[in-house]
Order: C-alpha cells, then structure tokens, then sequence
C-alpha cells in the first residue's frame, strides 16, 4: 500500500470530484482486524487513503498557544473551529487566579477558536470543566453554528479530563461556558461511558459517538434530528477494530458509509535536535455496516513540518451546492523550531472518492 507523501501525483492531477452514493467498495482491499458491528447503513463511496494530501494551510496560529486537539467546519458559513486546551498563565472571568498548563488540562478547560477559510481569527471562547477535546463537531446554524463537544470532565489515573457526557451550545464570542450554563444542552447516549466525543457527517446528517464502556472502544452512528432529541437508537454500533489497539488515537471523522480515523504522535529529537524518528501516523476506514478495516494507510502529509503532531480528522465540502466533492482533512499541532515553542496548526486533505 502507498505512502501518502503530501506531494502532487498523477493520480492527484487526474482525480475528479465523484458522488458519494453508488457502489460501495471499488479497488479496496478488505484488510483483517475488523471490529464486530450491527448496522444498516445506506452504501456510498470512500476516501482513497493512498491519494496524496493537498496543503490546505501550514502553520497558522489560533488563539492560545498550546496544541491543537481538533477541529470541525461550519461549511455553510466557511468558518473553522479548533480546540486546545487552555494555556498556563491565562486568567478567564471569574477566576480567582491564573492556573498551570498540568491544572487545564486535569480539569478539562478548553478553548475554541473561530477561523475563516482564509486562516484569521475570528473569533474564541472557553469550555470550563468540559474535557480534553479529542473531537469536536459544528452543526452550521443561521450565520453561525451549534458546536458539540464532549463534557463533564472526569479525571483519568494521568490526571487528564476526559468528558463523560456530550454537550450542545451556540458559539458566542467572548463567552466563558462551564457544564451546568443554561446555554449548554446535556446528551447521555451511553449512561456510565467515559471518554465521550462525537463528529457530524455534514452529508447526511448523522452524527457519530465514540465513547468507552468498561474498558472497551465503541462507536455508534445516530441520525443527527433524533439525537438532538435524545432519541437514542444507533443507525450503527461498532467496537474499535483491534488494528486500532495500541496506536496513539487522534481524532475521527464519518462520511457515509465509513468511519475514519487518525492515530499517530509526533517527530522524537536528540539532545542535538536531531531528528530521530519517521512518520506514524494511519489514517484507517471502517465499514460502519460490517465493523470491517477497508483500507489502512501510512500518511507522510506535512512531513517537513519541524513538529508534527496528527491531531483531529473532519469533513470539508468547500461548495454546499456540489457535497460530492468533499474532502477529508488531517490536523496537525506543529511548531516551527525547537527555539519557538508556541503550537501552531497545520491541515492538509484528501479529496478522491472510489
């Protein structure tokens, strides 16, 4: 299987924009490590993973300064939302005293920022108590959007803040939000699960909740209207292929019939600065409707960036009016130099359909 280089190919120069329903699987090799899964979901075209990556924008700051976690778009209104956790040193209204980088992230504070699709700020907000941000989602909303996020922080043994239920709000600039804010909706699909995040399948309207039970991984896909209205019956229910045990996860995204997701960490240097280590980073597909690893593919994506880190997976479709031509797009914190510490953030994306 093909390396994906970030470089133009001849496939890249001959891919066109195809639609995403039709045959399912066209040139895809079934690989092993599937997960048990019970689903109907209506049949629909993939991401090629081995297609190289096109660069979207390289290293552009958000509003903190700490690693991006992950992203979503509102695709109607062409914005971009990213989340980080909240820098050491910063003081949000109604705190009493500034905290450190270690307390933010053990009690899940988190930070949104709004950026066009030119790569400006626009705007940014604060999640108090909320979680560690694996993944995010905006459901577009008049000439803003509802972001969704994970909630109801608990800490694990490291001392890191995952959510345990889903939240729902508007996205307000200038707003500080804590868990029990009027303006946030509760959603309790799993009762007793940790590590709750969600992604929205701009296409179709579902969204996706992955989420632990007991110690074991599991996704499930709902219609996004029911789930709104906390009617909680899965269009699809999947438990994480074993391919994906081990691997350091970084974010996923849905899109039809496939589930997506990111695993990987960063560049290691010597004492010297010094590189010491090549990419890790997979992007994987999984059929939602048989649990099955269609296509599994090292991406080398951004692979001169100084620090790169994979973090995060969503959907793009750069024209409402043409949703065929969407695009999956791979996240990365990045830092320019070992002297520059401050994270800032990289996309790249794939757009060929099969």
């Amino acid at each position: 299987m093909s390396a994906d280089t970030g470089k133009p190919s001849r496939r890249q120069i001959l891919k066109r924009a195809v639609g995403l329903g039709g045959a399912a699987l066209l040139g895809s090799a079934v690989l092993s490590s599937a997960g048990t899964a019970a689903a109907a979901v209506p049949t629909s075209k993939r991401f090629d993973l081995t297609d190289a990556s096109d660069e979207w924008f390289r290293e552009i700051l958000l509003q903190d300064v700490r690693i991006l976690q992950s992203f979503s778009f509102d695709n109607t209104n062409k914005h971009l939302y990213t989340v980080q956790l909240v820098q050491a040193g910063r003081q949000l209204p109604g705190e009493s005293r500034t905290y450190t980088g270690t307390e933010r992230e053990t009690n899940g504070d988190l930070c949104v920022t709004r950026l066009d699709w030119q790569g400006y700020v626009i705007g940014r907000m604060y999640l108090r108590g909320f979680g560690h941000g694996v993944s995010i989602a905006a459901e577009p909303s008049g000439n803003s959007a509802y972001l969704w996020t994970e909630t109801n922080a608990l800490a694990d043994s490291q001392n890191v803040g995952y959510g345990t239920k889903i939240a729902r709000f508007k996205f307000a600039n200038g707003t500080v939000l804590t868990p029990d804010s009027q303006l946030v909706s509760i959603f309790d699909p799993v009762p007793g699960s940790d590590h709750n995040t969600v992604a929205i399948d701009p296409v179709n309207s579902r969204i996706a909740h992955r989420h632990r039970v007991s110690g074991t991984w599991k996704y499930s896909l709902y219609d996004l209207a029911a789930f709104k209205a906390k009617t909680f019956t899965p269009l699809a229910t999947l438990t994480q292929p074993a391919v994906l045990t081990g691997p350091t996860f970084q974010g996923y995204a849905s899109l039809g019939q496939y589930l997506y997701t990111l695993d990987g960490t960063a560049y290691t240097y010597d004492s010297a600065g010094n590189r010491t280590s090549e990419s890790n980073t997979y992007l994987t597909s999984i059929d939602w409707n048989t649990g099955t690893v269609v296509q599994r593919s090292l991406s080398k994506a951004g692979e001169s960036l100084y620090y790169r880190e994979p973090e995060g997976l969503a959907i793009q479709i750069p024209d409402t009016a043409n949703p065929a031509a969407a695009r999956l797009h791979i996240g990365f914190g990045s830092q320019e130099s070992k002297a520059l510490t401050d994270k800032k953030a990289s996309f790249y994306y794939k757009d060929l359909l099969v």
